[in-house]
């Protein structure tokens, strides 16, 4: 409780992973996460758990070990599902066009999206690493409507300023801005000027 009388609330955040390639992304900000005392409720779609197959050595065992609490996609009844569970927010990384176009239309059909939903409905910080390119009128619109609705659409986009010197320098200066904008302070990001 703060000195005014009012609750603080948790540090928690939930994590989604959708089918798009990179789920990198989203393993790197679980770990990233772990160490900060923040809990983490992971939900991955189906197409999640295949791309992890195809991109990583990990199993599916051992991503759901990073998180505090994991979810599976068809529980539509989880903690997350709910308005009153409460969050600082959600990141998809990466971000499919399916589960974009979902979350934008407020038409969802998983607890991925429906928990996306939620953080719009309750004003809540939701930022989307949409993966696809090059990217067609009907993607832009899309993600006009979801930057209209609150949503932060913030694609992985290498930053060369900072010099990265492998795949895992890039991925982490994504993942680190990415957690900026939850005010989240990592040491994964070279900042300019600093």
């Amino acid at each position: 409780m703060t000195n005014d009388g009012t609750t603080t609330p948790p540090r928690r955040l939930v994590v989604g992973i959708s089918g798009a390639s990179g789920v990198v992304y989203g393993i790197r900000a679980l770990q990233a996460l772990r160490p900060l005392g923040i809990e983490t409720h992971l939900v991955m779609s189906k197409a999640a758990e295949v791309t992890l197959a195809h991109e990583s050595h990990m199993k599916l065992a051992e991503v759901r070990a990073l998180a505090s609490v994991w979810h599976k996609t068809e529980d539509i009844g989880a903690a997350p599902a709910s308005g009153s569970f409460r969050t600082l927010g959600m990141i998809v990384a990466p971000c499919s066009v399916r589960s974009m176009s979902e979350i934008a239309s407020g038409v969802t059909t998983s607890l991925l999206t429906r928990a996306a939903d939620v953080c719009l409905k309750e004003r809540r910080r939701l930022v989307l690493m949409v993966r696809e390119t090059p990217l067609h009128t009907g993607h832009l619109r899309t993600m006009l409507q979801l930057s209209e609705m609150g949503a932060v659409v913030a694609p992985p986009v290498p930053a060369f300023y900072a010099r990265p010197d492998s795949l895992e320098a890039m991925i982490d200066h994504s993942v680190g801005r990415m957690l900026d904008l939850f005010g989240i302070e990592t040491d994964l990001v070279r900042r300019w000027g600093e």
